[in-house]
């Protein structure tokens, strides 16, 4: 079944993927309402064509604004911490969870999309990591996100029938505009976090939106909703990646400090994170099927 135009579609976090959804949404002729807590973003997606609501997702005020009372064809939920640790992780992505489900419960809504992260799996040592592997370790540590998600797949659903629900667990998030490594390497530090050997999974935001229009628009019949893993088809080991960005860029090869990056508590596990079900059940393929694609892009090379 495909959407038409004139769905309503429901985003809260309109940051960096949730914006790109939008843009996209609104070129296909989809009615877009979203909610942001960033001033210069709602003006953006004003522009554009969205009705913007500028408010905290966690607060329950935003559910009486009137473009929110009909409910929505689509709800997309890809709200960020914004930073400030474990209270702002709490607030921003189970409080919020819990803010968009009593609002949700209320009206009608078909279909919840929630965007996660494979940081959730606990596994290492170069394992091949599916959506049938624990995140128990995870959960038992209090993680925000696990919380988050079990709350989305507990729920018992909206006003006036089932919403299919999916949880998108995201691999590294890269593209226009967010390069860290490119960044990393341009400032001539001479020097990366992490390890070389650990491989990084990587997913370019051009094709996270493509994936959450395939959640969208897949047949119910088909697609029961539950949880993806997206991931793009080139896990590589870290130097491998470094040393093609540094071959682009023009710069000397920097050396890894082995200890986590700026804001993590240790360094990224090595494994493969496996996107068999993502293509199988939405029917997805990558644009940028690995980082040397997706950079290539970006660089313009």
């Amino acid at each position: 079944m495909r959407a038409s135009r004139g769905c309503h579609l429901v985003i809260f976090g309109a940051g960096y993927v949730g914006g790109e959804v939008a843009r996209q949404a609104l070129a296909r002729g989809w009615r877009v309402t979203a909610l942001t807590r960033n001033p210069e973003k709602a003006r953006a997606l004003a522009d554009a064509g969205a009705t913007v609501i500028i408010d905290d997702l966690a607060a329950d005020n935003w559910h009486a604004h009137p473009a929110l009372r009909g409910g929505a064809d689509y709800v997309l939920n890809c709200v960020s911490s914004g930073g400030g640790g474990p209270e702002a992780y709490q607030r921003s992505y189970v409080e919020g969870m819990k803010s968009v489900l009593a609002w949700a419960s209320r009206v009608p809504v078909g279909t919840l999309v929630y965007t996660s992260s494979t940081s959730v799996y606990p596994q290492d040592g170069g394992v091949r990591v599916t959506e049938d592997d624990s995140v128990a370790e995870t959960r038992a540590a209090g993680n925000a996100l696990v919380e988050a998600e079990d709350l989305l797949l507990g729920w018992a659903g909206s006003e006036g029938g089932r919403t299919r629900r999916f949880v998108l667990r995201l691999a590294g998030i890269y593209g226009p505009g967010r390069h860290y490594l490119v960044d990393q390497l341009r400032t001539g530090s001479g020097e990366v976090a992490g390890r070389g050997d650990h491989r990084l999974n990587l997913i370019h935001r051009d094709d996270i939106a493509e994936v959450i229009r395939l959640a969208f628009e897949s047949a119910p019949t088909e697609v029961a909703g539950g949880v993806f893993n997206v991931a793009d088809d080139g896990a590589a080991p870290k130097a491998e990646l470094v040393e093609f960005l540094a071959g682009k860029l023009g710069v000397p090869l920097p050396r890894f400090t082995d200890a986590p990056a700026q804001g993590r508590r240790r360094v990224t596990p090595d494994r493969v994170i496996a996107n068999d079900k993502v293509k199988r059940e939405l029917g997805w393929r990558p644009r940028y099927p690995s980082y040397r694609d997706g950079y290539a892009a970006i660089l313009g090379a």
